[in-house]
């Protein structure tokens, strides 16, 4: 059964904003070292930028610390105003289509195996950015033979010519994030419609059917354990090959406040009910982001990659 969305949101008077106690099994460490300095010199050099740093990623200095990052595209601020995340909001810029080359000699440059790609919502624009990710999909192809690429993409307020133009590219994995519940859906980002997830993930299987499709949903926002399963087998009627659950951790002050920590007894559930659903990969933890562990789903299950660069087999 598929939830709808309602359009009532949360009372805020109703929310305690009193900080909880981080417990001792979520531990974020401060990301340094000489990679890392590099990798921050190389995207201001390139003027580029990465959803590492805009999001505050947990996993910032581990992931940069081997080389690897998350390109955010179109800009750097945000169309929407979602309460979860620290981009900023407004206006943005005019779309620059000199970017694609960029971003692929960076990734060149630092010499990826698997990329990540997202945005923030331009909907600004009725394409939503669309050809910007095929473009840049196009570009590493060319400057880094054999490099996989994952698009992270907006909703594209369900716009099928949008998203066609990006499954049109054959990326490896075109990932969506539903973030939360539909119940919560007008409280953590209210420009979002849960039928617009819908629509992008199902017919991005239609359209390309050899493309791993992806999901991911924030836990401790209030929802309850019974609507994250119920969204769990929603994505996974929609086709969806592969989802990650991680714990929300509030950016400051001014964001949505956590109204609990889930348990690592709670994320290993989570996990055993996806595998049990038929998902072909889960990551569930307190830490996972979207692009935890992004190459190594690519290796297992990607046939577009196997058809591309077949030596890598």
């Amino acid at each position: 059964m598929t939830f709808k969305p309602t359009r009532d949101r949360v009372n805020p008077e109703k929310i305690d904003t009193t900080p909880i106690r981080r417990p001792s099994w979520i531990k974020v460490e401060q990301p340094s070292g000489e990679t890392y300095t590099w990798l921050k010199g190389l995207m201001r050099r390139k003027e580029l930028h990465t959803v590492c740093e805009e999001a505050h990623c947990p996993n910032m200095g581990e992931c940069w610390g081997s080389g690897t990052a998350t390109f955010l595209v179109l800009g750097d601020v945000c169309t929407r105003t979602c309460g979860f995340c620290d981009v900023q909001r407004g206006i943005p810029k005019p779309v620059d289509w000199e970017e694609p080359e960029r971003v692929a000699l960076a990734v060149k440059a630092m010499n990826l195996k698997h990329a990540v790609i997202t945005s923030v919502n331009r909907d600004d624009r009725k394409d939503g950015g669309a050809p910007i990710f095929a473009a840049i999909i196009e570009k590493i192809r060319e400057h880094q033979p054999g490099c996989s690429i994952e698009v992270l993409i907006p909703d594209f307020k369900g716009s099928l010519d949008a998203l066609k133009i990006v499954m049109d590219a054959r990326p490896e994995i075109l990932n969506h994030n539903v973030e939360t519940v539909p119940r919560l859906f007008k409280q953590v980002q209210p420009q979002d419609r849960y039928e617009w997830s819908q629509t992008i993930l199902e017919n991005a299987k239609k359209m390309e059917p050899e493309s791993l499709t992806k999901s991911g949903i924030m836990l401790g926002l209030g929802e309850e354990m019974d609507e994250v399963k119920a969204v769990m087998r929603d994505l996974r009627s929609w086709g969806v090959d592969i989802l990650t659950v991680g714990q929300y951790l509030q950016p400051s002050r001014q964001h949505l406040p956590i109204v609990r920590y889930y348990t690592l007894e709670e994320f290993q559930e989570i996990k055993d009910y996806g595998i049990e659903l038929g998902f072909r990969w889960v990551e569930s933890a307190p830490l996972v982001r979207s692009s935890y562990h992004a190459g190594d789903q690519v290796r297992a299950l990607s046939n577009i990659h196997k058809k591309l660069y077949p030596q890598q087999d």
